[in-house]
């Protein structure tokens, strides 16, 4: 889909469809919906006075213009309470309306930037939030389904400038939400195949593909490579696969200081059976997307080398899949991090935080990062905690926490600080190594949290589970069923905040 910004008249533009906000408890049209209602003689009016259109958030109404305007459809949209408005609330009722188009067969819309001048937001951020909320909410994954869809795409928006001096602005934001949609969709492909079209191989591979195409440095450790490391955590869960392992350290340079200012690191446990602590067969299928973190941060490594920030930021992907068989490690087995700390294996369902032990001592002993993100559909108890709303963020240093939750509300990617109280601790002591992989169902997240932590040792760490928020049930806002692409953005708004500061 193109999106692009030009000067006009809503109500002289031709076009598919044309979309205007309401805000609740408005009593008469205003603005480009007060013209679009004049030439509709009074129609957008009378549904007001109705009780037909009360503006209340995601509320929506298309209605024909029946020849008086150029315009075939016309989407009056509600945008709430004005004192409540956020551009993730326009991104929201974007994604809802440019689907409700695409199912009338709509392929070119039209709209001003909804929002603009009201609280901090601008018509660049306005124009960026209409851009990610059209072309989040109007993904697809088709790439296995044979059938002709039963709509087409749609082909162009347009957000329109009053004046010629606002084309600039509109431009910039168009192009921000471009990049940051781009990313957080190509996170979305790769949860949403297949675990035999997405192998640790195929994880490299696509790894490789984003590098040559954004001009980053790839580096991809084989296993041999791993067990000279020393990283029999990885390996440890690896040997029940026939598919081989691979770390993958992805690498944007964005200033001359040999030093990496930020790693970011991904679970990608490319399929999760539990291995020998096999899972439920039940929903087992979702188990392929348990390499979402290492989607997040390969996505997002895209989009900050399209920004060229002055930073230095390289991601960290142990993939893996986890599987039974006659190789497989078993619970009350030992392995040893690349740290040197030994882990015994309680169960060996609780692979990924294994995978992110070598992981985060690799960055701590090879890269020496400043600071360290991870990312990992880690934990079901943090979906007991916190549903399917928001990611639990779990630290050792605070101002990098409020970073990072700031950028998450930036991108409309909500998150929660859960405790890390020391007495959690306790949860995880080993009787046989120096300490154990699973602390036990109470405070799941909390233990699981806490058993990282050994291995983020004193460098300035954040942890996110976003073991509630990878995949969406249905389709809502700019969401729609399948893989959400949660924290793309959230992990390129805190590159981009990070090169500032």
């Amino acid at each position: 889909m193109e999106t692009k910004a030009k000067t006009g008249n809503i109500v002289k533009l031709k076009t598919g469809a044309v979309i205007a906000g309401l805000f609740e408890g408005e009593k008469e049209a205003t603005g480009e919906l007060a013209d679009i209602d004049a030439a509709l003689d009074g129609a957008i009016s009378r549904f007001i006075k109705q009780g037909q259109l009360k503006g209340k958030l995601g509320e929506t109404m298309l209605i024909h213009s029946l020849g008086k305007i150029p315009t075939e459809l016309v989407a009056v949209v509600g945008l709430g309470n004005k004192t409540d408005l956020t551009t993730d609330r326009i991104r929201g009722v974007i994604g809802e309306v440019c689907r409700s188009l695409r199912q009338k067969k709509v392929e070119n819309i039209a709209v001003t930037p909804l929002g603009a001048g009201i609280a901090d937001i601008t018509l660049g951020s306005s124009a960026q939030a209409i851009t990610e909320g059209t072309l989040l909410g109007l993904y697809t994954f088709r790439r296995h389904i044979t059938k002709e869809p039963e709509f087409g795409e749609v082909k162009e928006l347009v957000i329109l400038a009053a004046r010629p001096g606002e084309l600039s602005g509109l431009k910039k934001g168009i192009e921000i939400g471009q990049i940051m949609a781009q990313a957080a969709n190509l996170a979305r492909d790769m949860v949403n195949e297949p675990s035999n079209y997405m192998t640790p191989a195929d994880m490299a591979a696509m790894s490789q593909k984003v590098a040559g195409e954004y001009g980053l440095t790839l580096t991809i450790l084989e296993k041999d490579e791993m067990a000279k490391l020393g990283m029999g955590a990885i390996l440890g869960v690896s040997q029940g696969s026939c598919q081989k392992p691979k770390f993958i350290i992805l690498s944007y340079k964005g200033r001359a200081a040999q030093v990496v200012d930020l790693a970011i690191i991904g679970k990608g446990i490319t399929f999760d059976s539990g291995g020998i602590s096999i899972k439920p067969s039940e929903k087992m299928e979702d188990m392929k997307g348990d390499m979402a973190g290492a989607a997040s941060v390969i996505a997002a490594m895209s989009a900050i080398a399209r920004f060229k920030p002055a930073l230095n930021v390289t991601a960290i992907v142990a993939a893996v899949e986890n599987m039974p068989g006659g190789h497989a490690y078993k619970p009350g087995d030992v392995v040893k991090a690349m740290n040197g700390k030994t882990i015994e294996v309680i169960s060996t369902d609780a692979e990924g935080r294994l995978t992110l032990a070598d992981a985060l001592s690799y960055v701590n002993t090879k890269l020496k990062a400043r600071n360290m993100i991870d990312v990992a559909t880690l934990t079901g108890a943090c979906v007991v905690a916190l549903g399917h709303v928001c990611s639990a963020v779990f630290t050792n240093n605070q101002a990098l926490a409020d970073r990072v939750i700031a950028a998450g509300r930036r991108a409309g990617e909500l998150n929660w600080q859960m405790p890390m109280f020391e007495e959690y601790k306790e949860q995880n002591k080993s009787e046989v190594a120096d300490i154990k992989n699973t602390g036990g169902r109470p405070a799941g997240a909390i233990t699981a949290a806490q058993f990282l932590a050994e291995f983020a040792s004193a460098t300035p760490w954040v942890h996110m589970d976003i073991a509630g928020v990878d995949l969406s049930e249905k389709e809502h806002k700019y969401y729609i069923k399948g893989a959400t692409g949660i924290p793309v953005r959230t992990l390129v708004n805190l590159a981009l905040d990070m090169s500032q500061k």
